[in-house]
Formats: C-alpha cells, sequence, structure tokens
C-alpha cells in the first residue's frame, strides 16, 4: 500500500473533484467512509434537483482555518491519496475506515481519543484506493505539526499491510534516490531525450564521487563530463564552498536559464558535506583517510597508479615542496633524499603505495625518465606561472599490459570483498554494510569505462542497494576499501585498448558479488533492497550473455577462443554434445563408449 501527501489553498474545489466523474469517468460511487464526526453526519446530501450540496461540509473544514486567520499555512489542505497493489484483496468500507484513522493517528494530526485534532474525511469512489482530506489546523485555535508526515504515512502503511496481509513495501528508510517528478519526465519525453535531467545528473555524481578521492577532484570530472556546476559559498566564511548545483547545459526551463539540482534533491548521500565524510576532506583538499591501497594490485599496476599520480601532482604543482605535499595529499608514501652538502637542499624523491605489507619504492626515473625531480624542477622554472595544466604527456600514458594488469586487478579486489562478505553472512550481515555502500561505487565506473549499456542498467538498479538505512555513513572496512580500489583503477584505466575476456572475468565477479549482497540484505529483512540487487544481478547476467555482441564497442579488441577457455567462458559457437558425451560433466572431456574386446 502506497500513500502520496499534496497541499493545497482551497477546500471546495477538492471536494468537488472527489465526487464528481473524475477525468476519465473512473469515480464510481463516491462517499465517506471515515472523518472526524460519523460518515452520515459529514456525507453531502443529496437536493431534489440531484445534485449534492457540499456547503454545509465546505464550512465545517473551513471554520478551524477561519480562527488562525493569518497564522495559517501557505497551503492549509493537506490531502493524500491512499492506494493498494493490484493483487492485494478488495477492502471494505470498514477496512478502508481503519486505514484512514491509522494514517491520522500516526501522522498525529489526529490521534485516537483527541476531540480537538484536525478536521478530516475520507472518500472512497473507487475499489482501490481512498482519498483523505484534512484542513492543519486544530479545533483550539492552534497549528498542528506536519514534520516528516512522509515518513509516518509510510510507517502507517505497513502497519496496515501486516494488519490485512497486504502486500509488502519497503519502508521509508531513506536509501531511495529522489525519483524524477511527472513534469521532468513529460519534459524528457517531449524533448526527445532518453532519460530525465534528474537520473542523468545523479548518475554523473555518483560515477565522479566514485572516480574521486578530493573534492577538487569531484568537480573536475563534473566538468569533464559537460556537466554545468554551481559552488554554493558562505561569505561569512571567508567564500568557503558549503554546497553545489549541478545542471545539463540542454536542459534549460523557461526563461532560457539552465535547471539546477542540488545534491541532496539527487540523492540524500550526495550532499557536499556527505561526500567529504565520504573523502575524510574538508574541503581543502587534506590528505584522505582512504588512500588508495597497495594491498591488492600487483607490481605493473602500483607502478602506473604511481606514474599517473606523479604526473598529475607535477602538472598542479609549481615548485617541489608543494608537488611533494601534493604527492602526501594524494594519500602516496613519500621519502625525500637530501644532498649530502647542502641538508635542507631536496635532490630527489621516491613513492609507494600506502597499506601495503612491504611498499615498493619507486624514485622518479624508475616511473617515467622525466619525472626525476631535475627534469621537473627544469620545467617547472621554465614554464613559470602557467605550470597548471603544461604537461606535454598525457596524464594517463598507460600502456596497454598496465590496462589490462589494472582490470585484473579491479577484478580480484571485487572477488576479495565477495569473500570477505560471505564470511559475514554466517557471523554478522550488518558488519558489510560498508561493502554494500562501495559495491555501488565500483558498478558505476565499471560501466562507464566500459560503455555497456547492461552495466548501466545494473548500476542503477543497485542504487538503493548501496546505502544504509537514514542516510547513515557505514564504518569503512577492508572488503569496502577494495572495491573503492577497484573503482579507482577503472577510473584510471580509462575507456582504451579494454579486451572482452577482461571484462568477462570483471563482470562474473560482480555477478557474485552482487548475489552475495542480496542474500545479506535479505538476511537484514531489508526487502526493498534485496530486490534492488536482484534487479542489478539480472542487468549483469544479460551483460555476461552478449560478449561476443552487444557487451563491447567496435574499437575493443576481440580476445580468442582460447583466452575464452582460460577465463572459463565455453565457445558459444561449439555443437552441442550428443548421446553420452551430454552426461559428461562440464569442463570434462565426454565419456568414450565401452569397446570390447574381440577374441
Amino acid at each position: 500500500m502506497i500513500a502520496k501527501v499534496m497541499r493545497g489553498e482551497r477546500v471546495p474545489g477538492l471536494i468537488r473533484y472527489l465526487y464528481g466523474p473524475g477525468r476519465r469517468n473512473e469515480h464510481q460511487d463516491p462517499h465517506i467512509v471515515a472523518g472526524f464526526d460519523s460518515p452520515e453526519a459529514l456525507e453531502p446530501l443529496i437536493g431534489k434537483d440531484g445534485k449534492r450540496d457540499f456547503r454545509r461540509l465546505d464550512a465545517l473544514m473551513r471554520q478551524p482555518l477561519d480562527l488562525l486567520g493569518e497564522r495559517n499555512h501557505p497551503k492549509p489542505v493537506w490531502h493524500v491519496a491512499v492506494r493498494a497493489h493490484p493483487d492485494d484483496p478488495v477492502l471494505n468500507d470498514r477496512q478502508w475506515a481503519d486505514v484512514a484513522n491509522e494514517i491520522m493517528d500516526r501522522t498525529g494530526l489526529a490521534p485516537s481519543g483527541d476531540d480537538e485534532a484536525v478536521r478530516w474525511f475520507a472518500v472512497r469512489h473507487a475499489d482501490d484506493h481512498i482519498h483523505i482530506v484534512a484542513t492543519l489546523a486544530r479545533q483550539n485555535g492552534t497549528r498542528p505539526s506536519v514534520w516528516n508526515d512522509g515518513y509516518r504515512l509510510r510507517a502507517a502503511c505497513r502497519a496496515v499491510e501486516d494488519r490485512y496481509r497486504l502486500r509488502r513495501t519497503a519502508p521509508a528508510d531513506r536509501t531511495a534516490a529522489r525519483r524524477p517528478k511527472r513534469a521532468e519526465i513529460e519534459k524528457s519525453e517531449r524533448v526527445g531525450r532518453p532519460e530525465p535531467a534528474r537520473s542523468a545528473l545523479r548518475r554523473h555524481v555518483v560515477t565522479a564521487a566514485a572516480g574521486a578521492r578530493t573534492e577538487a577532484e569531484f568537480f573536475a570530472a563534473l566538468a569533464a563530463e559537460g556537466v554545468l556546476v554551481h559552488k554554493r559559498r558562505n561569505e561569512r566564511d571567508g567564500g568557503a564552498v558549503t554546497g553545489y548545483a549541478v545542471a545539463l547545459p540542454e536542459d534549460v526551463g523557461p526563461s532560457g536559464r539552465p535547471v539546477w539540482f542540488g545534491g541532496g534533491k539527487l540523492a540524500d548521500d550526495l550532499t557536499l558535506p556527505r561526500l567529504r565524510r565520504r573523502w575524510a576532506s574538508d574541503g581543502v583538499d587534506r590528505p584522505a583517510s582512504r588512500p588508495l591501497s597497495g594491498r591488492h594490485l600487483s607490481a605493473r599496476t602500483a607502478r602506473g597508479v604511481l606514474r599517473t599520480t606523479v604526473r598529475r601532482a607535477a602538472d598542479e604543482a609549481r615548485t617541489t615542496h608543494e608537488f611533494l605535499d601534493l604527492l602526501e595529499q594524494h594519500g602516496l608514501l613519500v621519502r625525500r633524499r637530501y644532498s649530502q652538502l647542502d641538508p635542507d637542499q631536496i635532490t630527489g624523491y621516491a613513492v609507494a603505495l600506502a597499506d601495503s605489507e612491504e611498499p615498493t619504492w619507486y624514485s622518479g626515473g624508475r616511473l617515467a625518465d622525466d619525472l626525476t625531480l631535475q627534469r621537473l624542477q627544469r620545467r617547472w622554472e621554465s614554464s613559470g606561472s602557467d605550470a597548471y595544466g603544461d604537461l606535454s604527456v598525457p596524464l594517463y600514458d598507460l600502456t596497454h599490459e598496465e590496462r589490462q594488469a589494472f582490470y585484473d586487478d579491479a577484478a580480484r579486489a571485487a572477488a576479495y570483498a565477495t569473500s570477505q562478505i560471505r564470511r559475514h553472512l554466517a557471523t554478522n550481515p550488518y558488519a558489510a554494510e560498508d561493502a554494500c555502500w562501495a559495491a555501488s561505487d565500483a558498478l558505476h565506473v565499471a560501466a562507464k569505462a566500459t560503455g555497456n549499456p547492461h552495466l548501466r542498467r545494473a548500476a542503477d538498479s543497485y542504487d538503493r542497494a548501496a546505502r544504509s538505512p537514514y542516510s547513515r555513513t557505514p564504518r569503512p572496512s577492508s572488503e569496502g576499501n577494495a572495491l573503492r580500489t577497484a573503482a579507482r583503477l577503472l577510473t584510471l584505466a580509462g575507456t582504451h585498448d579494454r579486451t572482452t575476456v577482461s571484462i568477462l572475468v570483471l563482470v562474473s565477479r560482480f555477478i557474485a558479488l552482487v548475489d552475495t549482497i542480496a542474500q545479506i540484505r535479505l538476511l537484514q529483512q531489508r526487502q526493498a533492497q534485496a530486490d534492488a540487487a536482484r534487479r542489478a544481478k539480472q542487468h549483469l547476467d544479460h551483460a555476461a550473455a552478449g560478449h561476443h555482441g552487444t557487451l563491447l564497442a567496435d574499437r575493443v579488441v576481440q580476445p580468442t577462443q582460447a583466452q575464452l577457455a582460460m577465463a572459463g567462458f565455453p565457445n558459444p559457437w561449439a555443437p552441442a554434445p550428443q548421446g553420452r558425451q551430454a552426461s559428461a560433466a562440464p569442463g570434462m572431456p565426454p565419456r568414450q563408449p565401452n569397446r570390447r574386446r574381440r577374441p
């Protein structure tokens, strides 16, 4: 059972609509089933001309509002539509009256036994729903509180579902993202856009937040995708950024200006304070508490990550000290080499990834010839004030082998996270909250990196399964950090030189991961989040099944059948086994027919 709150200014027009034929003549036998007085006393009388007289009901509903006068709410009419699922049994008038009384009691507008509560009535003009109308003025001349009435409505609907054994719906635990409004959906259809602007912007913001580790990287990633960004600043605090809003350049309002959406209008966990808690940053690019871990990385991947990070820091810096400070801010371990003649002079540096059992140190010369400190210093001196953005070498100068290693290590990190989450199935299902949250990052970044539509649908479907109830930020865990490492690797790998076998292995790891998370959500008794994880798994199954067709873009390198066999995928063009060969176990050679020896 679902309920939707609407607010209005006038009671008469709403009453006449509820008792009218409806927009498509769908209203049948409208009548009051419950209210602040008996339904018989509130029911509008039918005159000699066959028409109903609504004047008495209008006056009864307006009287408390007249007592409040100027203290009224801007929209004092509280209107709720309550609908049952099509598969639910048809409730009678007495049962619908019980539903209306439960809602008014739970919302606090008309608690049971309160004779001075607001005036209200419930109209039924169809088998599957009712309308509740109330005026926001108590009969003792005070204003009622309607704060968070939507969450109280959800609790009332779930109580009714248990009472009458109706289809269960999700609780109001703030795990669902903000859905596009009807006007937004109609606008996207009218202009020929595949989806509403709110949905597209939420995907851009989630993907940018997943691939970034600082606030600066987050806003830079949004700008790179062509998203308009407006930063809200607090002039009392020296112009500090306190929030943001995003818009699509092509999505404009009647005035011709872009339609802006704040982070909180996209999802509860996309506000700037929540994102800063994710990055463990205060907005001034301080070191993140969750740097990229080297625990799940191969030596080839670690070297590629270090080189791209050093290049980014070199592009942003102007001096040696600023460069080394930026390396530490990006979460790297840094060693400085000092001159033997001048102890204050830095002559070199070495970097390593954090969280490694035995960190492997790389000097600038081992990463690339142009990353030695001497060459960087000469470049900064020659470029002067134009140092920013003056790199002659691309930021992501990864080889094909390194990108392949990035995908392999991302798949390995996802497999590690799955194994750790499975341990929580038998011990403590609630300990996997951080991994469930981080899985969304990995899915969204993988969808962008591969360009696969099934992966994109999987990431969008999984969205609700990721969040903890009531916008709680989970405590960091090793499996969650592993999935963030996978997201970061896929971000650095970019969209070039992808191989089919690498994507197939990655998708297979995601299938196992999402399936395990669905089991976790069921053990936590969070049906809506479990359903979201199951829907994501269905899209991932489609992605795996379409590996020789729709999975990849034209520029992706196609693997040989030997590579597919190594990855554990059968030959899709092989003829089906016949006879006794069909009974062989998967992956085993077919049984040979018994042959008797001739004497």
